[in-house]
């Protein structure tokens, strides 16, 4: 069975070295820019040349995370950024901005690329498309179940990587534009707010359903015990996520993942003990799932209870009198532990500075010991202590990091004549280096040099990552050679050999270059219907194009050649003869001869609008994170650059599509009524379970105007979800 590489996340350099001490085969970091995870420690340029230096001495790969949507006004950065990179020899970029893919690919043909989760490829239309796009890896969004996968690794070429460990997002990844709206933090662009972690409120009308306040936020993905089918399929590259995660979090969970597959490798069962569970959920957990991966149901896959770490239950309180929370222990605690308590009125933690047992002061709570702390909240009797933070184990796992180093086990052979210089070759299995004597071998005239202080001597490799595993020793008897050369032969050794294992990777530079099309379409708006009432009002009107979701509408209006079909943003099927279609995933970018292409293809520079005319599309949605500036910058870019004016449409609407989910939302309730969603500032949201999918809309007038727009886009698209279209009708 093949052993897929373990890639690990590093967000500094700190949980680079955990991650590596822990046994990655690979490790995925971001620079201060360009990485969806801006609020990750992150590395500086001259940190991203340490870390691929310190990576490639243990043969370990490093891909740098530029995966983030670009502006116009960036570009420029933005290659500067990869010249860097591509010079500095990192392995592998991970890329979701479609044009800044092909501006690299023309730009630089040999560095190798990686396309992103957030480019939301999720079946094997969308894989096709960026295998053929040259790209030599998919990053998999992490709602394709296995069975997708084994096809899709069947029929392709490309490796793929999967999401196997960590946090989960509600809304399928590159498609969530909720942070972005409410508070111009754009997940697209690395500064998510982490919405689905909030409290909202939940409204069937005037019912209100949830009792529980989290209900977009899931638990968190561990497939540890359910690699080996994985594995079976041959997927390439399993991937842990946790950029902003602790060290000892990086480094437990990588050596956890190692040993797994190491055994399903060899055949082996893979066991998790009950303390390796506990450790893993007092480092963090917000429960666990198999995830969609594993066809997980809406039940199994959603914490709506807790959103943030929960660590393990170690007690419950059994009274709260003056600030002072009693509570009797089912496992123990220390002193400067990390503690939460998940009460009925109350939520709240601290570090235990001071903890306390019969009234005095102590540094440890055992099993069925009454302990007091101070904690400030509403508490009542059966409220549960939980541990989120245990110091003595922290403190293990930074020692074990620390006294077991990760060793490059290498093979050596030195050969002592008399009269020869002395010759000592070392190998690592790929790379090999030969090492010379200064002087020739003498004859002893009194104490001969022994086999044993030879081999002694060259062990003695001290803080280096290699440790001698085996030695040819062909001496002489009788043989003298002084031990500072023994040193210094052993030191050479391992300057050359530190040399071949930090490879150079060949650098090589292209010019870019695209031909467009001349577009002479004429200004005007198009609109997009759900109801068949409405086009009945509107088909009298001068709309270019009426774009309909709704399959049946469609097939019943498709004799108005205005009528457009709007496709899905997640396609799970894909049917011939639909005429006009409007895409809004990369699937059906290479399944269909698209006209137009969707705002959740997440268009914001005049590179992606190039590459997707040079994909056949005619007409070009731009993304609704965009400002009325960054279309003229966009607009004036493409111009200058192509000699040609592009085709773009944009898409005003009070109601924009800020989540779409894989989770049934209104069926996890019970109900098939459309929903409202309201949030602690007053933000309200439609939910609308459409297709097996959940659709979110937010409820807040833009309030763009039209005709600032017009002077920059052909189209300009309403939706019948308001009525504002009806102003601008001719």
């Amino acid at each position: 069975m093949k052993k897929p590489e373990l890639l690990s996340p590093a967000g500094n350099m700190e949980c680079l070295k955990a991650a590596i001490q822990g046994g990655c085969d690979a490790v995925y970091l971001g620079g201060y820019a360009f990485g969806a995870r801006s609020f990750a420690g992150n590395f500086s340029n001259e940190e991203i040349e340490e870390a691929i230096s310190y990576a490639h001495l243990y043969g370990v790969k490093v891909y740098v995370t530029v995966n983030t949507l670009v502006y116009e006004n960036e570009v420029e950065l933005f290659l500067h950024y990869i010249d860097f990179l591509y010079q500095n020899n990192v392995d592998a970029i991970i890329i979701q901005d479609l044009g800044m893919m092909d501006l690299i690919r023309q730009t630089y043909p040999d560095l190798e690329m990686h396309a992103s989760t957030q480019m939301h490829i999720h079946n094997m239309e969308g894989v096709k498309f960026v295998e053929q796009m040259g790209l030599s890896r998919v990053v998999l969004a992490r709602e394709t179940d296995i069975e997708t996968i084994r096809n899709i690794k069947q029929d392709s070429n490309i490796e793929l990587e999967i999401f196997v460990h960590g946090a989960l997002c509600f809304s399928y990844s590159g498609q969530c534009l909720m942070s972005s709206m409410i508070g111009g933090r754009s997940g697209n662009r690395g500064t998510c707010s982490q919405c689905c972690r909030m409290p909202y409120t939940l409204y069937d009308q005037e019912k209100m359903l949830n009792k529980e306040s989290y209900v977009l936020s899931p638990k968190d993905l561990n497939t540890l015990e359910h690699l080996k089918p994985l594995m079976e399929i041959g997927v390439d590259s399993f991937k842990i996520e946790g950029r902003m995660k602790r060290p000892e979090y990086v480094y437990y969970v990588t050596k956890l993942y190692r040993r797994a597959i190491d055994a399903y490798a060899n055949n082996q069962s893979f066991i998790l003990s009950k303390q390796e569970e506990d450790t893993l959920k007092k480092l963090f957990h917000r429960e666990f799932t198999k995830g969609y991966l594993f066809q997980e149901k809406d039940q199994n896959w959603l914490n709506p209870y807790r959103p943030n770490h929960i660590g393990i239950k170690v007690g419950e309180v059994v009274s709260y009198k003056n600030g002072i929370v009693t509570c009797k222990l089912f496992y123990p605690i220390h002193q400067n532990d990390g503690i939460r308590i998940l009460g009925r009125f109350e939520d709240n933690g601290c570090i235990l500075n001071k903890l306390y047992h019969d009234n005095k002061l102590i540094s440890r709570g055992n099993i069925g010991d009454f302990i007091s702390f101070s904690l400030k909240g509403k508490f009542v009797p059966k409220d549960v202590l939980v541990l989120t933070s245990d110091q003595s184990e922290l403190e293990m796992i930074r020692n074990e990091i620390k006294e077991n180093p990760r060793k490059i086990f290498i093979q050596g052979k030195i050969k002592c004549k008399i009269g020869e210089c002395i010759q000592f070759q070392v190998t690592d299995g790929k790379n090999q280096v030969t090492v010379m004597g200064e002087v020739p071998v003498m004859k002893a005239q009194k104490a001969p040099l022994s086999k044993q202080r030879i081999e002694e001597q060259l062990q003695k490799l001290g803080d280096t990552v290699y440790a001698l595993q085996t030695l040819e020793v062909d001496i002489d008897d009788s043989v003298f050679v002084p031990i500072q050369e023994l040193n210094q032969i052993r030191r050479k050794s391992v300057a050359l050999l530190n040399q071949k294992r930090q490879y150079q990777i060949p650098y090589h530079k292209e010019t870019y270059y695209r031909e467009m099309p001349t577009f002479k379409e004429k200004r005007g708006y198009a609109i997009r219907i759900h109801e068949e009432k409405t086009y009945f009002d509107i088909r009298e009107k001068s709309f270019k194009q009426i774009y309909v979701e709704d399959k049946e509408l469609y097939h019943k209006l498709k004799e108005d050649s205005r009528v457009v079909l709007l496709l899905p943003r997640v396609m799970d099927h894909f049917e011939h003869e639909l005429g006009k279609v409007m895409v809004g995933e990369l699937g059906s970018i290479a399944y269909y001869c698209a006209c137009y292409s969707d705002f959740s293809l997440n268009v914001t520079n005049s590179y992606t609008v190039a590459f997707l005319h040079a994909m056949g599309i005619e007409r070009v949605t731009l993304s609704l994170e965009l400002s009325e500036q960054q279309i003229e910058a966009l607009v004036t870019a493409y111009q200058n650059r192509y000699h040609k004016t592009p085709n773009l449409e944009y898409f005003i609407t009070s109601y924009p599509e800020v989540m779409i989910s894989k989770l049934k939302l209104p069926s996890y309730y019970h109900t098939s009524n459309v929903l409202t969603m309201k949030d602690q500032n007053g933000h309200q949201f439609l939910i609308q379970e459409y297709k097996n999918y959940t659709k979110i809309y937010y409820c807040k007038d833009t309030k763009l105007k039209v005709e600032d727009y017009f002077s920059h886009v052909n189209t300009v698209c309403f939706t019948d979800l308001n009525e504002d279209y009806k102003q601008y009708l001719i």
